[in-house]
């Protein structure tokens, strides 16, 4: 008992005075963090406490005789709180050292709600990441493929092999985007990409796509419809490496054929 006490007070020693430990401890080593006046929190995850650890900028040590002042993290306020119908506990650890690490805690009336806000936000995040690698964008509704479909047809136009056709339908693919947005908005998908596509060309707009929420306005710059290039870049890069490896194939076998 007088060595444990002792591992105790070079915890206290090195200034701290909050104790977290990923693989817990048992009743009577809590009972002695009491007697020290030592907080403690006991059985904190692997993940939890490497991101505690990085928000408050503490080291994790794996014993007591290597806790030095130079090792410890800081946080203003450390409470429990209490939530929800069945009134359970969370802590929560504010004004920590690192300002920029931000705990996003979501709530929902079942699983399926808080699975899918869940993946809203890493969608999101995976924009921003986008964003912060490349900073240019294109605009949204369709108006990308659309423009890019007509750059295609011209230049389709101006080959005389027989690449053209090839050219062709890579340019119908590009249009099958603003068509499906349109059919899933209650437009009618042929006549409304036929309205756009000569508004770009007559109006030289390249910005004009599908009026999904119906606005009354097709240009996307105005509605702030934007998407990343490079998440766009690689929609149609992923999109046209499909389609040629399935063209590679010399055979396509239906299941259950050579069965007896």
């Amino acid at each position: 008992s007088s060595g444990i006490n002792a591992e105790y007070g070079k915890v206290k020693d090195s200034g701290a005075n909050l104790a977290i430990c990923q693989w817990g401890f048992d009743d009577e080593a809590n009972h002695l963090c009491l007697q020290n006046d030592l907080p403690a929190v006991r059985w904190v995850g692997g993940p939890e406490i490497e991101l505690i650890a990085i928000a408050t900028g503490g080291r994790i040590v794996p014993r007591f005789s290597e806790l030095t002042s130079d090792k410890l993290g800081f946080a203003g306020s450390v409470r429990e709180i209490g939530f929800g119908t069945t009134k359970d506990r969370m802590l929560v650890i504010e004004e920590c050292h690192n300002s920029r690490a931000v705990t996003l805690f979501l709530r929902g009336s079942n699983s399926m709600i808080v699975a899918e806000a869940k993946r809203s936000i890493w969608d999101a995040m995976c924009v921003i990441r986008n964003l912060v690698r490349d900073n240019r964008i294109v605009y949204g509704g369709g108006s990308n493929e659309i423009s890019a479909a007509i750059s295609v047809y011209d230049a389709a136009d101006k080959n005389s092999s027989i690449e053209q056709y090839a050219m062709r339908a890579f340019g119908e693919a590009l249009e099958s985007v603003p068509m499906a947005l349109a059919e899933n908005s209650g437009l009618s998908p042929f006549s409304t990409l036929a309205e756009v596509k000569s508004r770009q060309i007559k109006e030289g707009n390249p910005r004009l796509g599908i009026d999904c929420m119906d606005k009354g306005e097709s240009d996307m710059r105005v509605q702030h419809v934007i998407e990343t290039l490079i998440g766009k870049k690689q929609q149609i890069m992923l999109a046209t490496q499909l389609v040629r490896m399935i063209l590679k194939i010399d055979d396509v076998r239906s299941p259950g054929e050579g069965e007896e």
